[in-house]
């Protein structure tokens, strides 16, 4: 099992271990539990699409099959697949002697 440190401001440390006690678990249980109710479209149950719903109202919900980076709109990668192939190949160049 993995381990991950984070670093947080110390009022939310104070919310986080006040919501877990809230709810009977030890913050690490807790953690867990939000993490993957925050990945995991599998989960159900009321808790869970809360967490999900908060999450997701904070733009910190990661969509399954969501990619976070630099990925160009879809938009743009159409118009680069069309565009794809209309020049002029490169063994043209080659046989020209052109490198």
């Amino acid at each position: 099992m993995a381990q991950i440190t984070l670093r947080v401001p110390d009022v939310l440390a104070d919310d986080l271990r006040r919501a877990a006690a809230e709810r009977g678990q030890s913050l690490n249980a807790w953690a867990a539990a939000v993490l993957q109710a925050a990945v995991d479209p599998e989960l159900s149950g009321d808790e869970a699409e809360r967490t999900r719903e908060r999450l997701r109202r904070a733009g910190l919900l990661a969509e399954p099959g969501q990619r976070r980076g630099s990925r160009p709109h879809d938009a743009t990668i159409a118009r680069a697949r069309r565009a794809a192939g209309q020049g002029r190949p490169l063994s043209d160049y080659v046989a020209e002697g052109r490198t």
